[in-house]
């Protein structure tokens, strides 16, 4: 199902949202979307283009608004009026109603700062205004009660580095990650590469007097190194931050040694994700771990006070409803720090994209399960964001306990602090909050080319922060 529009600005957030009421495959029809503007008043249409059947709207631009605020209300505009229009032909609703972004918190805390929506009215003004469901309006409001970690200040800046290798793919995956197998002739050449862009960022840091607030290095499973790799990276990080993330991710590839190197160089954080506690599901998804891999990494985590967070998945291949709430319930009787929440995005690059999808109808069932369960446990939701391919158009949501957030998380996901991203298929992120602007950089996103290309890597981003 495709949309065509007048205006090729409008014409991607438009389509997107298409895609959350049709499947790729569905052709039985097509829409165009045009309009004219005269001063601040604006006459759009969306059309069948094969029946001619259309539905017209007519508004007005707000006369205060400058160019760049009017052309993000059009866009709003535009979509509100797509969403009527194909809720009306389908009869489905969306749980984030015409929202297609990937951060819907960080939409309506925009829309209260900017004086669009008043913040004790913000649940009500997404379910009247962006056709949010009230029970994702209400959980929108929870977690930015609980991001209490904001600081906005241009001279403070998150480090990210990209480890992106993994022991194997799973199956749902769709991020640019290596099995360890195919590069391991590579692994060291790469590390050189990032010892020598965090050099160049430690210069860089110094000269423009940034201050480091957090450090997250994620993949990929970054403990698929050696604990003497480690030792070598983390040797080469040396800021006094207030959290420091390292993604372990894959209990199998946690041992005593590599935990020691960690807690030895200020790690505070870790991920031990076991996605799910069904074994048969591990297997299908190919992911060789094991439920007592997990439950030893974890213990062994224990010791060394780390806090930690565990990643579950909602509509993993064949699973029931039922299969999810144990999972869920094993996770609650280990008590992490942090429990997020995905649901399943099969993106084009997963190996299980367009193979049947099975039991689709209880993942909404699953997400509900797991904000109830989890409240009534003492855990609150601090952010949250979507991907695009979701299961039923749901989202991903972190839960904390006893205020252990992630910073870098909450940072990310708001677009409230600046990235400095090290390593191949690392994105950097300059915000301008006094301007409220965003700049991206990009690093290589792939290995080979990384390499090849790390002077060049290293010239842009120095370059990209001065």
């Amino acid at each position: 199902m495709k949309i065509s529009c007048q205006t090729e600005d409008f014409e991607k957030d438009m389509q997107d949202l298409v895609n959350l009421f049709y499947s790729e495959a569905d052709e039985t029809f097509s829409l165009s979307h045009s309009f004219s503007l005269t001063g601040n008043d604006v006459e759009s249409e969306i059309k069948v283009c094969e029946s001619g059947e259309s539905f017209f709207k007519v508004f007005s631009v707000p006369k205060e608004f400058d160019e760049l605020r009017k052309k993000s209300f059009l866009k709003r505009s535009f979509k509100n009026q797509l969403y009527e229009f194909l809720n009306k032909k389908t009869g489905k609703s969306l749980p984030w109603g015409s929202l297609t972004g990937v951060r819907p918190t960080k939409f309506a805390r925009d829309l209260v700062e900017r004086g669009e929506m008043k913040a004790h009215l913000i649940s009500e003004t997404l379910v009247r205004d962006y056709f949010v469901s009230m029970e994702k309006a209400k959980l929108t409001v929870q977690i930015l009660n609980n991001q209490k970690c904001i600081i906005k200040n241009d001279k403070l800046v998150d480090l990210f580095i990209n480890i992106p290798i993994c022991p194997t793919r799973c199956n749902y995956c769709s991020f640019i990650s290596n099995e360890l197998w195919t590069v391991k002739d590579k692994v060291e050449t790469y590390l050189e590469c990032v010892f020598k862009e965090l050099e160049a960022v430690k210069n860089l840091v110094a000269e423009k007097a940034y201050v480091v607030r957090t450090i997250y290095i994620g993949g990929g499973t970054p403990t698929v190194l050696t604990a003497e790799q480690l030792e070598r990276l983390l040797s080469k990080i040396n800021y006094p931050v207030s959290e420091f993330t390292v993604e372990c991710g894959r209990a199998d590839t946690i041992t005593r040694e590599k935990l020691e190197v960690l807690k030895r160089h200020g790690v505070t954080r870790i991920s031990i994700n076991p996605q799910t506690f069904c074994e048969a599901t591990l297997k299908r998804i190919g992911r060789k771990t094991t439920n007592k891999q997990v439950f030893d990494a974890y213990m062994l985590a224990m010791e060394f006070d780390f806090v930690v967070n565990m990643d579950l998945i909602a509509g993993l291949s064949e699973e029931r409803l039922g299969i999810f709430k144990r999972t869920l319930s094993t996770t609650l009787e280990l008590y992490p720090h942090n429990i997020t929440v995905h649901t399943l995005s099969v993106k084009n690059a997963a190996q299980i994209r367009g193979q049947e999808m099975k039991y689709q109808s209880d993942v909404p069932k699953m997400v509900k399960h797991a904000e109830k369960t989890l409240l009534e446990n003492g855990y609150k939701p601090y952010y949250l964001y979507r991907q695009k391919h979701q299961v039923g158009g749901l989202e991903n949501v972190g839960y904390c306990r006893d205020e252990n957030v992630c910073i870098f998380n909450v940072d990310s996901m708001e677009d409230v602090s600046s990235v400095i991203a090290v390593g191949a298929g690392a994105i950097s992120k300059r915000v301008f909050n006094i301007e409220n602007r965003i700049e991206r950089q990009p690093n290589c996103k792939f290995i080979t080319d990384y390499i090849e290309r790390i002077d060049e890597m290293i010239e842009k981003k120095v370059k990209f922060f001065s």
